[in-house]
């Protein structure tokens, strides 16, 4: 039996999707950001293939200062400077970015000068004014295109150099003067400029690109039937509908909100149809959406990031997330398909379910894309240049299969524009966020913090992993997953690297703990945005999302204590980790839906039992295995007995 629909009142409401095309857009704002986009993605391609256009071939900082002045206009005149903007650009906007790209510009052309003589450490007067009007725009770019509480965040750490030397023990840092701190922000590589918008302009545009014109090509709505074509039939199959699309789409998107405000219009309605409860429908729609930023090849800004803090290819961040990813859909598959066995839920009708040939023809393309971006990633190693490679591709053969003019004029620019705005977002946080970087690394206060964590914690990794697990899961609440994860791959992923721990297992497990915030209450957005379809309350919704996602916050321990699980150790370490990491997910699945394939339905005493078993084999250690396996079977056996004994007494 499905629990009773709450009142509709208690659903809240809708939130915004952050990737919609801003209302803004329109008239003189909508054709300066298509000249500016085009601008800015010619920019991109130059650098990225060399191609040296006209003879233009830019020192890497004049190109960073170039894309954050031609993208940062875009970002004034999408993101508005108040709610009562919202579909309106002001004479304020539009000066706003005229100085932010005209300056900009003079920093370009002066990129060379600045390099040569240090401006960072001993800045002309008048370059320390510039710098501070500049750091002020990145910081007003941060507020509009992230939350209000990010730039508080990044402004008290902006202001750390000038109250660094009265901070105690590790917090203690170097002090700087006004204009020598803005001076650093601005002419420096490791602030405004550093690794977050040198990864963004070097590699991730190409895969914004990508994602927006695999959307506009309608890939979300391939997705959709290609995940009906081969769940549909199945019990319960809109949830795995939802799980299958959710996870390719967000794949792609990285937004955890935005895919479920996407995909979850189609997919939560269809699971209430079929009988899943609206709490339980929200849940698994907003756990499927937040695991598609964890799902190769595509995993959003923080992985490009990750590798280049890691100093590796992109396509070792991708084998590495592949097994865990792959595991927490398992564990929502299992649950959904539990769920429907237990509350006798079926598949869709045959009238609502395409068939998978036809849907194949039509789309194919869409899947070949995505594989031949997989293949060019780990096997070519170019990360830079295939997103760019593989959307050309798309953009063809969608305009042939569609048999008709599809690719017109305003279609293309349309997209241009929403890829335009895309990059201006991140491009917008990502500097703001540049000056935290900035801050920890001129102060020394980095170093100093990872190295006095490290000695607090002495020999207990323990105590570092729950250390780094509450401040990732405090710090997700309230910054994108990508800020998140920047801020504590600077002052908390050396620690737990020092203290023996596997690199890239470190930087995955505080990626991860960043996410978690977006399935867990209180502030829990996927699954508010989820229950605002579901029309379901949120709080009920975020706690049954945590629930359904449990898997998400015991992967992350699990792969750094066992990196086996990251694909790192010998075939047959990998392999043993793998099959019994599955069969305690199959445990654990049945414990929490309370039901078991050839058991069926458990008693509470079998439940906690079967989950007693699972727990245990995720332990890192064959003991555990052997112990958590023999728990979980005697559990099921004796379970299925009684369910024979009691058929038979009554």
């Amino acid at each position: 039996m499905s629990e009773a629909t709450p009142d509709a009142l208690d659903a809240p409401p809708v939130p915004d999707n952050p990737e919609t095309r801003s209302k803004r857009l329109h008239g003189a704002a909508y054709q300066a950001t298509a000249i500016l986009s085009i601008l800015g993605l010619l920019l991109a391609i130059n650098q990225v293939f060399n191609l040296g256009i006209a003879g233009f071939k830019p020192v890497s900082s004049a190109y960073y200062y170039l894309m954050i002045g031609v993208f940062g206009v875009i970002g004034y005149l999408a993101f508005p400077a108040r709610k009562r903007d919202a579909t309106q650009v002001r004479w304020f906007d539009w000066l706003l970015g005229v100085a932010l790209l005209s300056i900009s510009g003079w920093l370009a052309w002066n990129a060379q000068l600045i390099i040569d003589e240090g401006w960072n450490m001993a800045a002309p007067a008048y370059a320390a004014w510039v710098a501070g009007v500049y750091v002020a725009l990145v910081l007003e770019s941060l507020r509009r295109t992230g939350e209000m509480v990010l730039l508080v965040f990044a402004s008290i750490f902006a202001a750390y150099p000038l109250y660094a030397d009265k901070m105690p023990g590790f917090l203690w840092g170097v002090e700087l003067t006004p204009a020598q701190t803005v001076s650093e922000y601005v002419y420096g590589l490791e602030s405004i400029i550093g690794i977050p918008v040198q990864v963004i302009s070097d590699t991730l545009i190409g895969f914004l690109v990508f994602g927006v014109i695999l959307a506009g090509a309608g890939g979300g709505a391939f997705f959709m039937e290609f995940a009906s074509a081969l769940m549909g039939r199945s019990r319960g199959g809109p949830a795995k509908v939802a799980i299958i699309s959710s996870g390719l789409f967000g794949m792609l998107s990285g937004s955890a909100t935005s895919n479920v405000l996407t995909t979850g219009t189609m997919t939560i309605p269809a699971m209430k149809r079929c009988g899943y409860a609206p709490t339980y429908a929200g849940a698994v729609e907003a756990c499927a959406s937040t695991g598609g930023a964890l799902m190769p090849p595509i995993m959003g800004a923080a992985a490009f990031i990750m590798a280049t803090f890691l100093n590796v290819p992109y396509s070792e961040v991708i084998i590495a997330a592949f097994l865990p990813a792959l595991l927490y859909y398992l564990a929502l598959f299992l649950q959904t398909d539990l769920y429907a066995a237990r509350n006798g839920l079926r598949g869709l009708n045959s009238d609502q379910i395409p068939a998978l040939g036809p849907v194949m023809r039509r789309g194919w393309f869409y899947l070949f894309a995505i594989g031949a971006l997989t293949w060019l990633l780990i096997v070519y190693r170019i990360a830079d240049e295939a997103p760019f490679y593989v959307s050309v591709f798309l953009l063809i053969v969608a305009g042939i299969q569609a048999g008709r003019a599809a690719l017109k004029p305003r279609w293309i620019l349309n997209l241009i524009v929403d890829a335009g705005q895309g990059i201006a977002q991140i491009l917008g946080l990502v500097a703001g966020i540049g000056l935290i970087v900035g801050a920890l690394s001129v102060t020394g206060v980095a170093n100093s913090f990872s190295r006095e964590l490290v000695q607090y914690a002495g020999a207990n990794i323990y105590l570092l992993l729950a250390t780094g697990a509450l401040t990732s899961f405090i710090l997700g609440m309230g910054m994108t997953a990508s800020a998140c994860y920047i801020f504590l791959a600077i002052v908390l992923a050396p620690a737990l690297i020092k203290s023996g721990l596997d690199p890239m297992a470190s930087h995955l497990y505080i990626f991860y703990w960043g996410i978690v915030s977006f399935i867990t209450p209180p502030v829990a957005l996927a699954a508010i945005a989820a229950a605002s379809i579901a029309k379901s309350n949120a709080m009920a919704t975020g706690f049954m999302a945590l629930r359904v996602g449990a898997l998400l916050l015991v992967l992350p321990v699990l792969f750094v204590l066992q990196p086996a699980l990251i694909l790192k150790g010998s075939l047959g370490e990998v392999v043993q980790a793998s099959v019994t990491a599955i069969a305690a997910v199959v445990l654990l699945a049945a414990s929490f839906e309370g039901y078991m394939y050839r058991v069926g339905r458990l008693q509470t005493w079998a439940r906690i039992g079967i989950g007693i078993g699972g727990l245990l084999m995720l332990v890192p250690e064959s003991v555990t295995d052997y112990v958590g396996l023999g728990i979980g079977l005697a559990s099921a056996l004796a379970s299925r007995v009684a369910r024979r004994s009691n058929a038979v007494s009554g």
